[in-house]
């Protein structure tokens, strides 16, 4: 009886991670794209880069063809201490070119500071949207920003998927788990009326909220910093589900694993610094959108909770078998799986990689295994340095 209560406070973290996670699936139906109106306002769309090149013309030449008025938008890159052509290309594409050099301060945190910076000065636009170097954006983008912005919003992000799926086992897992991050907690979040968090890349910003809250946020994860920053100012970031921006994503493990050990470095971090002081400040204030933003980062990533739900199934299972009869810990177990598969399946489902993508899951196993080792075998990374991911995909 003390092992079963025991395996029942084990499993209570997990069931709380799996519950938020559950009541974010049960909220993620489909929601129906808002009506364009008539174009008004005008945006920067700022592309941070460096050493960028070989794919920045592509970049620049797929935001030129969304569909929103050319007098009503520009397209900025900032090329970021280069050692390359990125400028001259950048240039050519037809982007206004912003030079940076400081061999101190560097990464894209800086690079966007200077943006936006340029952005209010220049009193061009209403508002700035960041697009990363390696990405293409549905043409309906600037109409989404504008028709948050217009009904009062002052940070929005666009969903934020997969630009080659099919590449390999890895990206199709990918698309999944972006899927269920981006999309499924997204939408649960926006029905929830609480901020969908910026992923770094389809963000937009209005002029105003720049100006109360200043971009200095230069982590290796400057959007969830930044995010974090809004909401302790009384702001959400809204989510436009009807436009995407399209990353590409590696293929190769080399590329994988620098990618994700910055990624997941970072937002461990950012968890220490601003978890659980984001919750006691949301609860003494009774602000949701602050709360949501702490158990979001409370919440650890879907790897570590699946290896707790299954290490409690294991060890409930083992118990029962001891004892002759069902543990009390084993249906925490089981209320924590069954959560754990609904939310997956959700992901999957909404991803739309169908066959692919179940035969990608299979891999799943293999994948969680791999980040544990990356965790703990994970070295120091530079403080908001670039790191250049490799882009494996030919450019035109």
């Amino acid at each position: 009886m003390i092992l079963d209560l025991l395996l029942v406070l084990l499993a209570l973290p997990v069931l709380a991670a799996t519950g938020y996670l559950l009541l974010l699936t049960l909220l993620s139906g489909k929601k129906e794209a808002p009506p364009q109106v008539a174009p008004r306002l005008k945006f920067d769309i700022i592309i941070p880069a460096h050493n960028e090149e070989a794919g920045i013309a592509r970049t620049v030449s797929n935001l030129s063809r969304i569909d929103y008025p050319v007098e009503l938008r520009r397209i900025i890159v900032v090329a970021d201490n280069c050692s390359d052509a990125t400028a001259d290309r950048a240039g050519e594409a037809g982007a206004t070119v912003l030079v940076r050099h400081n061999k101190e301060l560097r990464g894209k945190g800086y690079a966007l500071q200077l943006a936006f910076e340029r952005s209010l000065v220049d009193g061009f636009a209403d508002a700035v949207v960041v697009v990363d170097a390696d990405t293409e954006v549905t043409s309906n983008l600037l109409h989404a920003f504008g028709l948050r912005l217009e009904a009062g919003a002052q940070a929005v992000q666009a969903h934020y998927g997969v630009l080659n799926p099919h590449a390999s086992w890895r990206t199709r897992l990918m698309a999944v788990a972006m899927a269920l991050f981006h999309k499924v907690r997204s939408l649960g979040r926006e029905r929830l009326g609480v901020s969908c968090g910026l992923r770094g890349n389809g963000m937009c910003f209005t002029h105003a909220i720049i100006r109360q809250v200043p971009h200095e946020a230069f982590s290796i994860v400057e959007d969830l910093e930044y995010g974090i920053r809004l909401g302790k100012a009384g702001q959400r970031v809204h989510y436009a589900w009807e436009a995407e921006a399209l990353g590409e994503m590696v293929t190769s493990e080399k590329a994988a694993r620098s990618q994700r050990r910055r990624w997941d470095g970072g937002r461990m971090a950012m968890t220490r610094k601003f978890g659980l002081p984001l919750l006691a400040e949301g609860l003494r204030k009774g602000d949701k959108v602050l709360v949501d933003l702490a158990v979001d980062l409370l919440v650890p990533p879907l790897s570590w909770v699946a290896l707790g739900a299954v290490a409690v199934a294991v060890a409930s299972g083992a118990l029962s078998l001891w004892q002759g009869h069902l543990a009390l810990s084993a249906y925490a177990a089981a209320a924590s799986l069954l959560a754990l598969v609904l939310y997956v399946m959700r992901g999957w489902w909404v991803s739309g990689m169908g066959l692919s993508g179940l035969t990608a899951l299979a891999w799943a196993p293999f994948y969680v295994a791999w980040k544990v080792w990356l965790v703990l075998s994970r070295p120091e990374e530079k403080k908001g340095e670039w790191v250049r991911t490799t882009r494996e995909a030919p450019k035109p």
